[in-house]
């Protein structure tokens, strides 16, 4: 695909300056090196070919940039304020009751002291029953797994929120 066919949104991306693109990208992931393994890509023909620049770019992620990118990502059932993309992933907690909020603060909290960082799930479309079961299952992973179970998380979120970066229609 050439530039003259590229989405409107994706060529935007491209010609962005340095500065603006890494910006861009880390208010999708925390993570310093996967934002600038994205930069160093550029430019995408395809969204396709950005998604799989950041899944490339996550597999090849540090145990210490993993945990900076984790650490861009708020407890479950309490959304980041003022962050619509975290409020919009987590809105299976919105209505949940306070027995099921109060057990997710102390399955965070367990989760947390275990293995060191915020349970990471790509919360989009689950329920808080579900997010909570997952939290439980999860707690019995040794914490080699469970780095991974979160590696494979953040992928999948860093695509959902690759996604609109590059849809956008130009701004008016």
């Amino acid at each position: 695909m050439t530039s003259s066919t590229t989405p409107g949104g994706l060529a935007r991306f491209n010609a962005l300056e340095e500065r603006a693109a890494l910006a861009a990208l880390h208010e999708l992931c925390a993570s310093q090196t996967w934002a600038r393994s994205l930069l160093a890509r550029r430019p995408y023909a395809t969204a396709d070919e950005l998604l799989a620049a950041s899944d490339d770019a996550m597999a090849g992620l540090s145990d210490a940039d993993l945990a900076q990118a984790m650490a861009g990502h708020p407890p479950i059932g309490r959304p980041k304020p003022g962050d619509p993309a975290s409020s919009c992933e987590q809105r299976g907690m919105a209505d949940a009751s306070d027995e099921l909020r109060a057990q997710m603060l102390e399955l965070n909290l367990e989760y947390q002291e275990r293995f060191g960082h915020v349970f990471l799930i790509c919360a989009t479309g689950l329920t808080g029953e579900q997010m909570r079961d997952a939290v439980k299952r999860r707690l019995g992973n040794t914490p080699e797994q469970e780095r991974e179970i979160a590696r494979t998380e953040l992928g999948r979120i860093n695509r959902i929120r690759l996604a609109p970066l590059v849809e956008q229609d130009a701004p008016a």
